[in-house]
């Protein structure tokens, strides 16, 4: 099955918006960051922003990363990518106020079982933006740009910038736990995975 481009950046978008809310998911958990959400939160505490503004912290990461993306990988680049930055941080804020609504309780199992949630929102999110093929996010693009220069499979690169993306996000101030640990050796893996899964069944390849 072939997928128009009009169809293409529907499914892209509600990736993005899954990656968002998961990402506000673990956040509002208090049982630490997935990767990429530390550096997130990090750079959202080295500014002194507010746990509300972790949207816009978000959006200064991405667009930041899109700028060196130009210069060391600009074939993953595409207008996906720009796609991706506009709705994100409002996805992100979307998700918190979501958490909220859900009147999530201070019971580690409800907060253990909204981290899950949150972890499986933001794989499967990644999982069809790679799919889609119309530009990867910024961190998922300097991940591949990375594997293509290490000549590394996905799986591999992905747990060692993870782990690279945890140091960072601890030394920036990042909320660290127990979803960071699980998200830094789960997340790739799980990724491909979800991604392989979502080829057989939207394109029967």
């Amino acid at each position: 099955m072939k997928l128009k481009s009009g169809m293409k950046m529907i499914y892209g978008l509600i990736g993005i918006f899954f990656v968002g809310v998961g990402v506000a998911f673990n956040a509002s958990t208090m049982l630490g960051n997935d990767p990429i959400g530390i550096v997130y939160d990090g750079v959202r505490n080295f500014f002194n922003l507010s746990t509300r503004q972790l949207g816009m912290a978000s959006n200064v990461v991405n667009i930041g990363l899109i700028i060196l993306l130009l210069f060391i990988g600009k074939k993953y680049v595409n207008i996906g990518t720009f796609i991706y930055i506009v709705p994100y941080g409002f996805f992100v804020d979307i998700g918190t106020k979501l958490y909220s609504a859900l009147a999530v309780s201070d019971t580690l199992t409800l907060r253990i079982l909204a981290g899950l949630t949150g972890c499986f929102l933001l794989y499967t999110g990644v999982a069809i933006f790679i799919v889609m093929d119309i530009g990867l996010d910024p961190f998922t693009g300097l991940v591949m740009t990375i594997k293509d220069k290490l000549s590394w499979d996905y799986k591999r690169t992905k747990i060692v910038f993870d782990i690279s993306m945890v140091l960072i996000g601890v030394l920036l101030g990042g909320k660290l736990g127990v979803i960071t640990l699980v998200t830094a050796f789960t997340a790739g893996p799980m990724i491909q995975v979800i991604s392989e899964r979502l080829e057989i069944l939207l394109f029967n390849r």
